[in-house]
């Protein structure tokens, strides 16, 4: 093999550093957006030129005609898609906005090294033409693949480290967990903690935030654990909390929250009277559990709407964009 043919191509990355632009503006110079001005463009295309950049099949299928559909990526275990209520939601909500439009959902998961190295390959072939990309962790090198690829790509939920060069779509995720802690205050209680998400997710990063803000004073660092968003891992870290002599916990998502539950009454402990359980999401499981829990409804339909909306837009060069949604407080019988 020859030593052409085994060497690097030049990224996106690269060229959008000898170029003195982000590498969205190179992305949308390459796929034929209108969002750049002349200085940029040129600068850009120079760049390319003396790197010899190939733009890939992606961005040239751009040019003459697109694949008709937008990827679905997952990058959770591959058994999360079944066990999460919320990831069915949207993929369903991504699924009709599209019938409606006559394209084509392909649903990808990456969970492993491997998975996400054969992902990154099927999206640079260009079989798809943009991602709506679901549940970003911070540490995920899939989201720099993505970005130096330079396929059209929008985020469900604030991709953290990239929040201004993708397309965004999110709920406020400070406030929902001001609103959550302000009832659980309202309510009488003192001693709140919560089950806080992965710190590498905006839901665990920003509902944490949120909780400590509004609690003020009666925030105790000591009152907070942190889970997965699992059953299981709600239920082991009530288990310790229920050391720590709390009346209330917010939960970052309503599977912990259930999980909280389940660890109270093993304790032989009652919800709500003895310890209230508030959660987050209302994907369905907080309606039907008993009792029914409290929580953050987020608009699920909203979210998968604007996820595919915005990506189009983004597809036609519009330049990137982010949209905060609104949740709701619903009030049950845990809390």
């Amino acid at each position: 093999m020859s030593d052409a043919s085994t060497k690097r191509k030049p990224t996106i990355r690269q060229i959008a550093a000898q170029a003195g632009v982000s590498r969205s503006t190179v992305s949308r110079v390459i796929n034929g957006g209108h969002w750049v001005s002349p200085d940029a463009r040129k600068a850009v295309e120079d760049a390319i030129l003396a790197s010899g950049y190939t733009a890939n099949h992606h961005a040239r299928s751009l040019a003459t005609g697109r694949a008709g559909s937008l990827a679905f990526l997952l990058t959770e275990p591959q058994q999360l898609l079944f066990d999460d209520p919320t990831f069915a939601l949207l993929l369903r909500g991504a699924a009709e906005a599209l019938a409606q439009r006559s394209m084509t959902l392909v649903l990808l998961v990456a969970g492993t090294p491997a998975e996400r190295e054969s992902v990154a390959q099927f999206l640079s072939a260009g079989h798809v033409d943009g991602v709506m990309l679901i549940s970003s962790h911070e540490s995920d090198p899939l989201l720099d693949q993505l970005i130096d690829v330079g396929i059209p790509t929008v985020c469900c939920g604030l991709p953290l480290g990239h929040e201004r060069e993708l397309s965004t779509i999110s709920v406020d995720e400070i406030a929902s967990a001001r609103t959550m802690a302000a009832h659980l205050v309202t309510q009488g209680h003192r001693r709140i903690g919560m089950i806080a998400g992965p710190d590498d997710t905006p839901g665990g990063r920003y509902r944490l935030v949120g909780f400590r803000e509004e609690l003020g004073e009666l925030y105790d660092d000591t009152l907070v654990e942190v889970g997965d968003y699992s059953f299981d891992s709600g239920q082991a870290a009530m288990t310790r909390l229920l050391e720590r002599d709390v009346d209330a916990v917010f939960a970052a998502s309503d599977r912990m929250a259930a999980g909280a539950i389940a660890a109270v009454r093993r304790a032989g402990r009652n919800v709500p009277d003895d310890i209230a359980i508030a959660g987050f999401d209302d994907s369905g499981l907080a309606a039907v559990h008993e009792p029914p829990i409290t929580t953050m409804r987020q608009p699920w339909d909203q979210i998968s709407a604007q996820m595919v909306t915005v990506l189009l837009e983004v597809i036609a060069g519009a330049a990137p964009r982010s949209v905060v949604l609104d949740t709701e407080l619903i009030v049950r019988d845990s809390a």
